[in-house]
């Protein structure tokens, strides 16, 4: 499995310890940014995430900001995408069960570290349960602008 993980400055810290914890699994990341210390708009940095995975460059995306709101309505805004804004480990796993997200939106300033790695870790460990919840994703992705 390959993460493609990316944050605004307000979700840096928890970007490089998501990386440090699934690194440390032996999964393997790739970081679009940004760096401490480097502002970034977040909806620039959602859009490359989410075009990263359109393009097949990873197979599930993580984006950090402070809330987590922001990147998750950016990266809605791209077609194809199906993000989902998580704050706890049930919602993780249903979004990726049922939902079908590919990617998961987390606030480094509303979700401490720890309870953000559980997140991570029930959303990557979820698998879409496809039959009826296939349909209703389809109708998600059937919906006009």
């Amino acid at each position: 499995m390959k993460i493609g993980i990316g944050s605004d400055h307000g979700g840096v810290n928890h970007k490089a310890a998501i990386i440090k914890h699934l690194s440390d699994k032996g999964i393997e990341v790739i970081d679009y940014g940004t760096q401490p210390e480097v502002p970034a708009d977040y909806p620039d940095v959602a859009e490359t995430v989410c075009k990263g995975y359109l393009k097949g460059e990873f197979d599930l995306g993580i984006l950090v900001c402070g809330t987590g709101i922001g990147m998750s309505i950016a990266a809605n805004k791209v077609k194809g995408i199906r993000a989902a804004h998580v704050t706890d480990c049930y919602s993780a796993r249903m979004s990726r069960e049922h939902n079908n997200a590919q990617i998961l939106c987390l606030g480094e300033r509303i979700t401490g570290i720890d309870l953000a790695l559980e997140i991570v870790d029930a959303y990557l460990r979820a698998e879409h349960q496809g039959g009826r919840h296939a349909r209703r994703v389809e109708k998600i992705m059937n919906l006009e602008d």
